[in-house]
C-alpha cells in the first residue's frame, strides 16, 4: 500500500486515507456530484457515498527563479481567497492560464491542470534578446501592448513570463569586426537604433565595430567582408539603384566605375550596389604596348568608337566599358633583316617619312629599329629577309602588274608590293620530287609508285630543283616562251615560274605494260629490258620466249645541238617502242621455220631476225631506231617454253621416256648388286654357324666339368663348413681373448700414466707451494731484520755510541772500583741457575797462582 493510503479497506477501497503534509486528495460527493479537495496532514475517512479520483499527490512546491503554468486557475477575489459556486465547489477560470513563481507549496483544485511543470526561469545573457509576442492586450510599465506587436527582452537579465506574451526566438547580437559590416532588412516599418525610420523591406549596413542586436522588426540578411585594395587590385562596381556613394557622388541606377587604392584602402560594397569582379592592374613593360578600345574620356564616360595608345612602362586599372583590342602586345624590335608593311586605317600622317597617308596605303619600315603603330596605323605583315643560297631560289609574284618572277643566289626580302607565289606541279611529278629516288641507284624501285607523305610536303614557293644524275637527261618546256631545253647530267635544274618538266610514261613488268614506271629523268644507258612474247612456227608450235635486250642512246651530236637532244623525247614510251619492234620482227622470222630448226638455231634465228646480215652473211651487232636514237646492243634468249600443250605434252612425253630408260637400267644395275650381296651374306652366315657349333659343345663340356665338381663340393662341403666354422670360432675367440688383453694393459697403463702425471703435478703444486712460502716467510723475516736493525740502528743513533759506552762501563767501573776498594781481584755472580765455565777462569787463576799469588775470594 503507498504512502498515505494506508487504512481499512471496504468494497475494495481504502475507507481511511492518511494524508500526510503537503500532500493533498480529490474527493468527489457522489450524492452531489461536487468534488472537493483535502489537504494533510490529517486522516481522512471516506464516507461511502465518496470516492477518492486523485491522490494522494505531492503539492507542487516552486523553488526560488522557477515558475509554472496552471491552465484553467481557480477564482480569487480581492483579498485573495478561493470563490466558490453555490454547490460548494471552486470556481475555475476556463480557457486562462497562471504563471505562479516562487511560494508555499500548493495544491492543484480540482479542474485545475499543470500544464507546464516546474521550469526554470530564463537566464538572457549580455548581447542576447528574447523577441516576446503579444498574445492578447495588455499594459505593462506605462505602455499598451496589442495582440500581435513584439518587442525585445535585452540581456542580462532574468526573463519573467507573463501569460499574455509568448517567446518567438532568442536573438544574439552579431559581432563585426574591422572591415566587416551587417546588412539589415526591415520586417516591419520601424526605427532602428540611430532613430531612422525604415520601411517595411528596406535594407542597410551597419558598420561600426562591435556587438549589435538586431531589433524586434529586424533581420540580418548577411555578413559583408570588405574588400581590401592594394596597388594591384580595383573593384569593379555596378549601381542596383540610384544613390550616393561614400564619396558623395551620385550613382545612377546601373552605371558602372570602378573604386581604388587612393579612394580607400578597404571598401565594403553599399545595399545599393553591387561587385561585379576584382580588376587587376595592367602593367606594361618598356617593350610593351596596347590599344583600348572605347576609352574614358574626361567626363568619365566612355568614348564609344575611339581608340586610345599606351606605351610602357606604365600600369593602370581598365575602367568599365574599355577593352584591350589585341592584349598586350610587344614592341617591334626589327633586326637589319626585318621589316614591317603598314596599312593606314584611317588618313594619318607618317612622320617618318613625313608625307600624309591616305585610308588603305601601305608602306614599309625597315630595321634595325623599335616600332609602336598608331591607332590609325595596323602592321599588315611582318617580313623577313629570305636567305637564298646559290642553288636556292623563291618566286616572287609583283601584285600591281601580276609578274612572276624567280629569285635566286642572293638574300632578298619582300616589298610591300610583292609577295610568295606558289607553284603548282601535277600530283604525280610532286610524288617523284618528294620520293627521292636516284633513278641510276633505284632501278629495283621504279616499278613501285612513288608514295607522298602530306606533312612533309613541298614549299610551293621555293624554287622547284631537281638533281640530273650521271649519264641521264631531263626535258624542261617553256609554256611562256614556247620552247624547250634538255639538261644533261650530271646538273641541278631550277624550274621557272613557267617551266615543266616532261614527264616519262614508260612500259614495263613481263609480258610489257604501257604506263608502268613513271620518272623525270630519261636514262641514257647501256642498260637491260626484260620482255616475255610469244612466237608460233612454221609447223605451228606455239613458244614463249623471253628475251633481255641490252640498250642505249647514241647522244654523240644531242650533246651539241638541242634540236637533236630533242629527239631523245621524241617517243614519249621508247621502251614499249622497242619490244614491239623486236617482237614483230622476230615472230616473222620464227613463222617461216619448224620447231626442230628453231630449237636447233633458236639464237642465231632470233638475232638475224633483229639485227640483219651484212654482205658477209655475218649477223649484225646492232639495231638503231632513228627516230629517238635509241640502240639495241645484243638479245639474250632466257627461256623458250611451249605455250600448246599438245607441245608441251609430247615434250614431257618424251622427257618422261628417258627418264624411265636411265631409271630401268639403275634398277638393273641395283638388282646385280644385290644378289652379289646376297651370295656373300650367305656365306658368311654358314660360316658363322659352324663356329657357333662349335663353340656349343665346348660350353656342354664345361658344363659337365662344373656339374661333377658342385657333386664333390656338395658331399664334402658339410663337413668341410662344420670344421672351418669351429675353427673360425676358436680363432675369433682366441682374437678377442688377445684383442681384450691387449686392451686392458692399455688401460692399466692409461690409468697407471694418468695417476703418475696426477702425483707429480701434486708434488709439483705442493713443491712450489712451499717454496712460495719459504720465500714469503724468507721475505718476511728479512724484512723483519731489517727493520729491526734499522730499530737498533736508529735507536743507537738517537742515543749516541758515547752515552751507551759510559752506560756499558758504569757498572763494572763501579764494581771494580769498589771491589779494589775492597781488595777483591776477581769476583764471579751467578744467580745459581745459569751454567758458568770455569775452565779458563781455572787457567786463568791457575796462571796467576803460577805467576804470582791469586787471591781466590770465597762466595
Amino acid at each position: 500500500m503507498s504512502k498515505g493510503r494506508q487504512g481499512i479497506s471496504v468494497s475494495g477501497e481504502e475507507a481511511i486515507y492518511r494524508i500526510p503534509p503537503y500532500y493533498y486528495i480529490h474527493v468527489l460527493d457522489q450524492n452531489t456530484n461536487v468534488t472537493k479537495l483535502e489537504i494533510g496532514p490529517k486522516t481522512y475517512i471516506r464516507q461511502d457515498n465518496e470516492r477518492v479520483i486523485f491522490g494522494p499527490e505531492r503539492m507542487i512546491t516552486i523553488p526560488p527563479r522557477h515558475y509554472c503554468v496552471i491552465q484553467n486557475p481557480v477564482a480569487k477575489n480581492a483579498d485573495d481567497q478561493i470563490q466558490l459556486d453555490p454547490s460548494g465547489q471552486a470556481k475555475l477560470n476556463h480557457a486562462d492560464q497562471e504563471i505562479r513563481l516562487a511560494q508555499d507549496p500548493f495544491p492543484l483544485y480540482p479542474g485545475e491542470v499543470l500544464k507546464t511543470a516546474v521550469t526554470p526561469l530564463r537566464v538572457v545573457t549580455a548581447n542576447t534578446a528574447l523577441r516576446l509576442r503579444a498574445d492578447l492586450d495588455f499594459d505593462e510599465d506605462d505602455t499598451h501592448r496589442v495582440a500581435g506587436d513584439e518587442w525585445l527582452f535585452e540581456g542580462p537579465g532574468t526573463y519573467i513570463p507573463r501569460k499574455e506574451v509568448s517567446i518567438e526566438e532568442t536573438i544574439r547580437a552579431t559581432v563585426i569586426k574591422r572591415n566587416q559590416a551587417i546588412k539589415l532588412r526591415a520586417r516591419k516599418e520601424t526605427k532602428d537604433r540611430d532613430g531612422v525610420d525604415r520601411v517595411t523591406g528596406e535594407e542597410w549596413l551597419i558598420k561600426k565595430v562591435g556587438a549589435y542586436l538586431p531589433g524586434a522588426y529586424e533581420e540580418v540578411v548577411d555578413v559583408v567582408n570588405a574588400y581590401v585594395l592594394t596597388e594591384k587590385v580595383a573593384l569593379h562596381m555596378q549601381a542596383t539603384r540610384t544613390f550616393t556613394d561614400f564619396m558623395n557622388q551620385k550613382r545612377k541606377n546601373g552605371e558602372e566605375w570602378l573604386i581604388k587604392m587612393t579612394d580607400t584602402e578597404a571598401h565594403i560594397p553599399d545595399v545599393h550596389e553591387e561587385v561585379m569582379g576584382i580588376v587587376n592592374v595592367t602593367t606594361l613593360t618598356s617593350r610593351q604596348y596596347c590599344v583600348i578600345l572605347n576609352p574614358v574620356g574626361a567626363n568619365g564616360k566612355n568614348q564609344l568608337g575611339n581608340k586610345k595608345l599606351i606605351k610602357g612602362e606604365n600600369s593602370f586599372f581598365i575602367q568599365p566599358g574599355e577593352k584591350l583590342e589585341k592584349g598586350i602586345q610587344d614592341v617591334y624590335v626589327l633586326g637589319e633583316d626585318e621589316g614591317l608593311i603598314l596599312k593606314a586605317a584611317e588618313l594619318c600622317y607618317d612622320d617618318e617619312n613625313e608625307r600624309e597617308r591616305k585610308p588603305g596605303d601601305k608602306w614599309m619600315i625597315r630595321g634595325p629599329c623599335e616600332y609602336v603603330p598608331p591607332v590609325k596605323v595596323n602592321v599588315f605583315a611582318k617580313r623577313k629577309s629570305i636567305y637564298l643560297d646559290e642553288n636556292e631560289g623563291i618566286y616572287v609574284r609583283e601584285m600591281k602588274t601580276g609578274k612572276v618572277r624567280s629569285v635566286c643566289g642572293h638574300t632578298y626580302m619582300l616589298t610591300q608590293d610583292e609577295e610568295l607565289w606558289e607553284k603548282n606541279l601535277s600530283s604525280t611529278v610532286e610524288g617523284l620530287l618528294a620520293s627521292g629516288r636516284d633513278p641510276m641507284a633505284d632501278r629495283g624501285t621504279r616499278n613501285t609508285a612513288p608514295v607522298i607523305d602530306p606533312a612533309s610536303g613541298r614549299d610551293k614557293t621555293k624554287v622547284v630543283t631537281f638533281r640530273v644524275p650521271h649519264n641521264a637527261c631531263v626535258q624542261i618546256y617553256d609554256y611562256k616562251n614556247k620552247k624547250a631545253r634538255v639538261v644533261f647530267g650530271p646538273h641541278l635544274v631550277m624550274l621557272g615560274p613557267d617551266e615543266q618538266f616532261t614527264q616519262l610514261s614508260l612500259s614495263g613488268g613481263k609480258p610489257k605494260r604501257p604506263n608502268v614506271i613513271r620518272a623525270l629523268a630519261l636514262l641514257l644507258g647501256p642498260d637491260f629490258c626484260t620482255d616475255v612474247i610469244t612466237i608460233e612456227t612454221a609447223d605451228h608450235a606455239r613458244l614463249s620466249l623471253q628475251l633481255a635486250y641490252n640498250w642505249h642512246f647514241d647522244i654523240s651530236k644531242a650533246v651539241e645541238s638541242q634540236s637533236e637532244a630533242a629527239k631523245l623525247f621524241s617517243v614519249p614510251d621508247f621502251v614499249g617502242d622497242l619490244c614491239k619492234a623486236v617482237a614483230s620482227r622476230i615472230r616473222g622470222a620464227v613463222a617461216s621455220v619448224s620447231f626442230d630448226d628453231f630449237h636447233k638455231n633458236s639464237s642465231r634465228i632470233i638475232r638475224s631476225s633483229v639485227f640483219g646480215i651484212d654482205d658477209k652473211g655475218k649477223v649484225k651487232d646492232r639495231f638503231e631506231f632513228p627516230q629517238n636514237r635509241l640502240v639495241v646492243t645484243s638479245i639474250d634468249i632466257q627461256s623458250v617454253e611451249p605455250v600448246d600443250q599438245r607441245t608441251r605434252d609430247s615434250l614431257v612425253k618424251s622427257v618422261q621416256l628417258a627418264i624411265e630408260i636411265t631409271t630401268n637400267s639403275q634398277e638393273a644395275t641395283a638388282r646385280h648388286e644385290a644378289e652379289r650381296a646376297e651370295q656373300e651374306a650367305r656365306g658368311r652366315l654358314e660360316r658363322q654357324k659352324i663356329a657357333d657349333e662349335a663353340e656349343a659343345e665346348r660350353s656342354r663340356r664345361d658344363l659337365l666339368e662344373l656339374q661333377s665338381q658342385s657333386a664333390a663340393i656338395e658331399s664334402t662341403g658339410q663337413a668341410k663348413a662344420e670344421a672351418q666354422s669351429r675353427a673360425e670360432a676358436a680363432r675369433i675367440e682366441g682374437e678377442a681373448a688377445v684383442e681384450q688383453a691387449r686392451l686392458k694393459a692399455n688401460a692399466a697403463s692409461i690409468e697407471a700414466a694418468s695417476e703418475l702425471e696426477r702425483l707429480t703435478k701434486a708434488r709439483d703444486a705442493e713443491l712450489k707451494y712451499m717454496k712460495e712460502q719459504n720465500e714469503l716467510q724468507l721475505n718476511k723475516d728479512r724484512e723483519i731484520a731489517e727493520i729491526e736493525t734499522r730499530k737498533f740502528k736508529d735507536t743507537i743513533d738517537a742515543i749516541g755510541a758515547d752515552t751507551i759506552r759510559a752506560i756499558a762501563v758504569a757498572g763494572p767501573e763501579m764494581q771494580v772500583k769498589l771491589l779494589s776498594s775492597l781488595g777483591i781481584q776477581s769476583t764471579i755472580f751467578t744467580d745459581g741457575k745459569s751454567p758458568i765455565n770455569l775452565f779458563n777462569t781455572a787457567n786463568g787463576l791457575l796462571g796467576a797462582t803460577a805467576g804470582g799469588a791469586a787471591k781466590v775470594p770465597a762466595v
